[in-house]
């Protein structure tokens, strides 16, 4: 049964003196170690937005630049979510890491960010997945799977290896108002520190799990 499923939070704890005083720092620390950890997918996030009718819609995309503003992820404009995004720049992101009983909470502001740098990380990805952002037209309806094979043929027949960004596939930005990082802890007496940008300050709070 569900109900009687349980597990014990035991890896670690996370106190205030052992934590940096800026996110994104200990952002890093705790990426870095995920990644060790060989935790599966360690920089997939759940990416959460509102549509127009006040309906939240999650999805897990990845995570490929952290700068010192925000978390950066890649797109198509012309999805859901980026319609979304363009009504309400408001979201959240989730990382979760059950290796390390840990997950990260982030809520803030999305926008683009440049072209250059959307066309600088496209033109560093495989081929097939520079075919795939044209093959692809995300969130429209479609007649079967054979139709994208059609659509990856027709694209790389005409691009061959020489592939362009799409006018319609960039990045996004997330700058966040605030960053919750979760440790289990033993009887669910979790351990929960959130930044709070005051001021263009970062203000650290313990919260009840």
């Amino acid at each position: 049964m569900l109900r009687d499923i349980r597990k014990q939070y035991i890896f670690s704890t996370l106190e205030e003196e052992n934590v940096l005083t800026n996110p994104f720092d200990q952002f890093h620390i705790w990426m870095r170690e995920a990644i060790e950890s060989e935790q599966l997918e360690s920089t997939a996030m759940v990416l959460s937005t509102v549509d127009e009718n006040l309906q939240p819609h999650s999805r897990v995309v990845l995570l490929k630049e952290l700068s010192t503003d925000g978390f950066i992820f890649y797109t198509n404009y012309e999805g859901h979510k980026a319609h979304q995004i363009a009504q309400n720049n408001r979201v959240s992101l989730l990382f979760f890491w059950p290796n390390l009983e840990r997950q990260v909470r982030i809520v803030g502001k999305v926008e683009k960010i440049s072209d250059e740098l959307s066309s600088e990380y496209f033109n560093s990805r495989p081929l097939d997945s520079q075919l795939g952002a044209w093959a692809s037209p995300q969130s429209q309806t479609i007649p079967n799977h054979e139709f994208l094979d059609q659509q990856f043929q027709l694209f790389q027949e005409k691009f061959g290896n020489s592939v362009p960004k799409p006018p319609h596939w960039g990045g996004y930005i997330i700058k966040p108002s605030s960053v919750e990082f979760w440790q289990g802890r033993p009887n669910r007496l979790h351990d929960r520190l959130l930044f709070s940008l005051e001021n263009a300050e970062w203000k650290i709070t313990r919260l009840a799990p």
